[in-house]
């Protein structure tokens, strides 16, 4: 009885495992197409019309669930809006929400999440983390500056999911005359994110 029941428990573990990994599958897939859609129409794309006509898509790494990770929030308070720097001379005011703690590839890590003053005040964003982040693909597979994922409060408990393969590059990546958060250096990864948006410099 008690072997039947374990072969019972590993079929389930194994269906269930196999039902997230179709939605994390499905979710990546969404997250590229809208990437892709929104760089291919000239009203939401950094780039200029006719380099967006000819859009073809971004290079994203393979797939690979294993930087799909579950991560615990760690909700700072009130702290104080403070000044971010951006890649022009103005500054965006930021907070940091929380503390994500997490394990990626055998590391773990503490970094912060941080809430945009100025998405407060709108109700489609109200719940909206920004999640910056460098790591050693840097200047090499992708952008120099590091990269950014968005996040959302979760609804229920302290815990949240961070998709590394939907890590994308900030619009001064491709074009001037952005104004694009800096990644503080509170958000360094030692780790190589080989998921999410690739980078090659323009010649």
């Amino acid at each position: 009885m008690k072997t039947y029941l374990l072969i019972i428990i590993g079929l389930f573990a194994n269906t269930s495992q196999a039902q997230t990994d179709s939605v994390a599958l499905r979710e990546i897939q969404e997250f590229q197409q809208e990437l892709n859609e929104e760089y291919r129409t000239p009203k939401t794309s950094p780039l200029d019309s006719l380099t967006a006509l000819h859009f073809t898509g971004h290079d994203f790494f393979p797939v690979d669930l294993s930087y799909r990770v579950t991560a615990i929030l760690t909700v700072t308070g009130a702290t104080p809006f403070f000044k971010m720097k951006t890649s022009s001379q103005k500054f965006a005011d930021y907070r940091v929400y929380g503390m994500l703690a997490f394990s990626l590839k055998g590391k773990l890590f503490e970094v912060p999440v941080y809430q945009s003053q100025r998405l407060l005040g709108v109700e489609k964003y109200k719940d909206y983390l920004f999640f910056p982040f460098t790591d050693l693909t840097n200047g090499t597979l992708t952008y120099t500056a590091g990269r950014y994922i968005s996040l959302s409060i979760p609804k229920d408990g302290n815990t949240l999911t961070i998709d590394f393969n939907q890590a994308y590059n900030p619009f001064c990546a491709y074009a001037d005359g952005y104004s694009c958060p800096i990644v503080p250096a509170e958000n360094h990864m030692d780790v190589e994110v080989l998921a999410g948006v690739k980078y090659q410099a323009k010649k």
